[in-house]
């Protein structure tokens, strides 16, 4: 049997060739990796968090960015599905660098890659103070926070519960982010991991 091994792409070769793409591509250190599209959930609580973190930041140094723009986290290349970044970014960026907080909405299909790979990266990208992961189907984020050279990580859940954002200088209601979202009555308890 003659298998064509393929030689890796390498981080530039990948930018230039998602350039020519029409749909968008991560990047996992070897090859392009396409997106897929998510549910009206995952659209819903996104929104409604670049719509917080958004009303929140106006006027002050840090601002929101995503999900159409991506970073480099530890030679990957990521779309998060909000970013945000305390140094100007140009208009026509389409890599925001140096994001300091970055947030990922949980899906069944991407819980393996947000929970493990990605918190892998984003945990060697230096300018990375806090990774979010918020869940879709509880009223709960996992928080994970840069403190020196380890990182804590604590779950916040609940009606009540706040994300505290303090490397950006806000807090945001965590039910905020699920207006206009129906969970049930058994989808509010802590979140399993």
């Amino acid at each position: 049997m003659n298998i064509a091994l393929r030689k890796p792409m390498t981080l530039r070769q990948f930018l230039a060739w998602e350039e020519r793409q029409e749909l968008r591509y991560e990047f996992d250190g070897f090859q392009p990796v396409a997106m897929t599209g998510g549910s009206i959930g995952h659209d819903r609580i996104t929104f409604n968090l670049r719509k917080a973190l958004d009303v929140r930041l106006t006027g002050r140094p840090c601002q929101p960015h995503g999900p159409n723009v991506k970073i480099i986290a530890d030679g990957k290349v990521r779309y998060p599905d909000a970013i945000v970044a305390c140094a100007p970014v140009s208009a026509k960026a389409t890599v925001v660098d140096n994001p300091v907080v970055v947030f990922e909405v949980l899906s069944e299909g991407t819980a393996n890659t947000d929970l493990i790979e990605k918190n892998r990266e984003y945990r060697a990208t230096p300018s990375i103070q806090r990774y979010v992961i918020v869940q879709q189907t509880h009223a709960a984020a996992i928080v994970f926070v840069r403190q020196g050279d380890a990182w804590a990580s604590e779950i916040v859940a609940g009606d009540a519960a706040h994300l505290h954002l303090p490397d950006i200088g806000i807090d945001v209601p965590l039910a905020e982010l699920y207006a206009g979202i129906e969970l049930g009555a058994d989808e509010t308890d802590e979140p399993t991991a």
